[in-house]
């Protein structure tokens, strides 16, 4: 142990660097000088009496420093100062009169053992037992691994056998209490534990001396314990206190409710400390900090630490120390899934190293590519899954449809307006799709107006020419509504040009009795050539005699099975999908890998842009008077707000209340209308529907319209609260109007938007295109929103940032390089890939 003196030096000296001014130390150098005598006096009881009289005299002086005055305070210390080096002389004359030790030659060391797996020993150790020391120091950022605990062989074989399989109850440290709780975090297997990802990680490198502390940062001291100590708060809370130095300055460390750190850390220890830099009366110090003993493999100091996900009963370091011996021991012996051509190809470490950066990074690069590595891995098992969800959806046997082709060029040359570009385009693709004699899997995007219905019309046409049947099927009645008058006047012009027309049915749950046996019946003859409805369609009454092409409108609204039993009701069908949610093109092909896409990215002409602007809450009355004045000219109004109940803590207009404040005091004179998601279905779909007619002038509702009903007489929307929207959303709700060729205006109205917010209303404010919208939303908010356009059921990505569209562009690449090679995943290399693969999807992929 350092000798007393040399520690009053160091402190000596960082009180002359203050200028005298006795805050060096907490509760001044007068307190400390009484933690110090007495720690000297028991470190000094054997010396010879000329060192304590030294030691006595130090102690005077010290106890006469705090009421000096600066020029005395001087003259005090370089008198301590004189005596310091009179008693570090005397106790080298005294060291060098012992008589030397004699020398035994170390033992040789025995030849380790070979490694075994981190298991349960048979009688479980306390939770945190007292650290054993050890000899060596170790260099901060060095990491030393630690060998896995002896167990007993019975034990360990079982471990060996289950492999990554084994359950975690298995591992030291852990137990069944332990492994009770993280169940709760998903993890049953030593496998679940190897990607339990930390969710960030925390820089403690930052090596720096006391004296060079500033408050706020995160960093690391390593120092020598000079006291340690605990008391009570009077709400009976445990603090302890330990003084560090460093031999540059002195700062204190507090923990709360740790009285075992008492038995843990003694005065003269050297430890590391890793935390932010508090300040407690104008000095620094570290509140909770992480520790370690200096003489330790550093695992949660001095490093770049990871920060994992907690459930009660779990603690960081334990979550640390349970890890570091699982990865140390189990990440070499995971087989790496991926083969070396597409690791070497992109560039990405093998799974082992990967996994140790991801968990324990030496820096920020090698986590990074680790990570990077993780992520590729999550899209790539999504690409292969998709393209074998493709592969086998083309694989059965199809109808290949053949149609009048005259008859339906002459159907769209009696269309009341000329197709766009890019329907031309999607139409053709689902032509040749139904063409072929391999059944269409096709999802046709486009924004709110841009004509997927009448593409989705002219492909059932054509399907009712080559002799067969369609269905529709949208999310909800007034939609389904609205798609069957579309149909009806479409098939009014065909009937008119003298073309043949097919008979067109509506089923919903509005339709029943005789009507809707007449329907049944119908369809089961196939004289019902076209059926819009809603989930009424699969119901188990419902056969269909010929049914060849199917269309599910919102498609993001309805789940795997839903979507399943309607194609159940025919052979094969061929199945278009609809969104109306623009989605950047590689990430639309990452998502919906299993399905070809046809993008309308054209507007149909004479729609004019709706015009956005961006209000202040004071140009409210503004907005009012606006909408009015619209009113008068014949058309309508939407008012959305974001809650359908006030809050307290989200400063937004409530629907309820804001429908009877504007009934009552702004527009008394005008038919108000009001719809939220509280309503029954019935409700909401007679309050939309009146709207549609024009018997709703303004209606004012929540989100639920952002997929509503056509109502071409509506020219304003005004968004309460619009700062809580994302663009996708408020692109949505713009498109509610702006469809006619009357001029249609979108006022947002923010209380007091973030900086992101602010983003947002002005991108939206002057982009207009919802491609570049999604593109622009998918850049500022990640790619959930995207992802909700996802059935349920749909992998979780833990790691990937679908923002990142090299990195799914490189995936889909790989996943396509090795569809070529071995579709199936059959070749013996390619068993781990398999079985991830598997994983990932939770069991064998199936066609959505």
């Amino acid at each position: 142990m350092a000798s007393p003196f040399t520690q009053l030096q160091k402190i000596l000296k960082h009180e002359i660097q203050d200028g005298y001014r006795n805050r060096i130390v907490i509760g001044g150098i007068g307190r400390f000088a009484d933690h110090w005598y007495r720690q000297a006096r028991a470190a000094l009881k054997e010396h010879d009496p000329e060192i304590l009289l030294i030691l006595e005299a130090i102690y005077a002086d010290l106890r006469r420093y705090e009421a000096a005055d600066i020029e005395e305070r001087r003259r005090l210390i370089e008198g301590i100062e004189t005596r310091i080096q009179e008693a570090l002389q005397r106790e080298r004359e005294l060291r060098a009169s012992r008589p030397a030790p004699a020398v035994t030659p170390p033992p040789s060391e025995p030849a380790p053992a070979p490694p075994t797996p981190p298991v349960e020993k048979p009688r479980e150790e306390p939770s945190m037992p007292a650290p054993s020391p050890r000899p060596e120091r170790t260099v901060p950022g060095r990491a030393r691994s630690r060998g896995a605990p002896p167990v007993p062989p019975k034990l360990a074989a079982k471990v060996e056998a289950l492999g990554l399989d084994a359950p975690v109850h298995l591992i030291h440290g852990v137990g069944r209490e332990r492994a009770q709780r993280l169940a709760r975090l998903g993890v049953q297997t030593i496998r679940d534990l190897l990607v339990l990802l930390p969710r960030r990680y925390v820089d403690f490198r930052a090596l720096k001396p006391i004296h060079r502390l500033r408050i706020g940062e995160e960093v690391t001291v390593i120092g020598e314990v000079m006291d340690i100590g605990s008391k009570q708060t009077g709400n009976g809370l445990t603090v302890i206190k330990a003084l560090l130095t460093d031999g540059s300055g002195v700062i204190e460390c507090t923990w709360f409710n740790q009285p075992y750190l008492l038995d843990r850390i003694k005065p003269g220890q050297f430890i590391v400390v890793s935390g932010r830099v508090d300040e407690f009366l104008g000095r620094p110090v570290f509140r909770s900090p992480e520790w370690e003993p200096a003489d330790r493999e550093l695992l949660h100091t001095a490093r770049i630490v990871p920060i994992y996900p907690l459930t009660e009963g779990l603690t960081q370091r334990l979550m640390r120390s349970i890890l570091k011996r699982v990865v140390d021991y189990w990440a070499d012996r995971v087989e790496d899934p991926i083969p070396a051509w597409i690791r070497e190809a992109y560039g990405f470490p093998d799974l082992p190293t990967a996994l140790k950066q991801v968990h324990f990074p030496e820096d920020w690069e090698p986590l990074e590519k680790a990570r990077r590595r993780l992520a590729f891995d999550e899209v790539f098992y999504l690409q292969i899954g998709l393209l074998e969800v493709r592969r086998r959806w083309r694989s059965v046997p199809g109808r290949a449809l053949a149609f009048d082709e005259t008859a339906l060029q002459r159907a769209i040359e009696a269309l009341p307006f000329s197709l766009t570009g890019a329907q031309y385009r999607a139409l053709d693709q689902i032509l040749t799709d139904i063409r072929s004699g391999v059944p269409m899997n096709r999802l046709l995007q486009g924004e709110v107006g841009s004509g997927k219905t009448v593409v989705a019309a002219l492909a059932a046409y054509a399907v009712f020419l080559a002799g067969a049947q369609s269905a529709i099927m949208a999310p909800t009645e007034i939609l389904a509504e609205q798609h069957y008058r579309t149909l009806i006047a479409l098939a009014e012009r065909w009937a008119g040009a003298g073309l043949p027309t097919p008979t067109i049915r509506l089923l919903t749950s509005g339709v029943s009795g005789a009507e809707r046996a007449q329907i049944y019946g119908e369809l089961a003859e196939g004289t019902c050539h076209l059926v819009v409805g809603t989930h009424a369609l699969i119901q188990e009454e419902v056969a269909f005699q010929d049914l060849a092409f199917v269309v599910i409108d919102e498609q993001q609204r309805f789940g795997v099975l839903q979507r399943a039993a309607l194609r159940g009701k025919g052979y094969n069908p061929h199945v278009l999908v609809m969104t109306a949610t623009p989605i950047p093109r590689t990430l639309a092909l990452t998502l919906y890998g299993d399905l070809d896409l046809s993008v309308l990215d054209e507007m149909p002409p004479g729609r004019r842009p709706v015009l956005t602007r961006w209000l202040m809450p004071e140009e409210r009355e503004r907005a009012y008077t606006f909408i009015r004045r619209q009113v008068e000219q014949g058309r309508q109004a939407y008012i959305i707000c974001p809650l359908v109940e006030g809050s307290d803590k989200i400063e937004a207009k409530a629907a309820v209340e804001e429908y009877e404040r504007l009934q009552r005091e702004v527009f008394p004179d005008l038919r108000l209308g009001l719809i939220h998601g509280r309503m029954k279905s019935e409700e909401k779909e007679a309050i939309m529907s009146a709207f549609a007619r024009g018997e709703i002038q303004i209606l004012v509702a929540t989100p639920v319209v952002e997929v509503g009903v056509d109502v071409p007489n509506a020219t304003v929307i005004l968004i309460e609260g619009a700062d809580r929207f994302g663009l996708a959303q408020l692109h949505q709700f713009r498109g509610r109007v702006g469809r006619s060729s009357y001029q249609s205006y979108c006022l947002l109205l923010a209380e007091s938007p973030s900086e992101s917010a602010i983003e947002r209303l002005r991108a939206i404010e002057t982009i207009y295109d919802g491609f570049q919208l999604a593109q622009k939303d998918l850049e500022m908010r990640g790619p959930g929103d995207f992802l909700g356009t996802r059935q349920s059921g749909f992998p979780e990505m833990r790691l990937a940032d679908l923002t990142d569209l090299r990195l799914l562009e490189i995936a889909r690449e790989a996943a396509e390089r090795l569809a070529e090679r071995d579709p199936d995943l059959q070749a013996p290399e390619h068993r781990h890939l398999a079985e991830a693969v598997s994983r990932f999807w939770q069991g064998p992929v199936e066609p959505s």
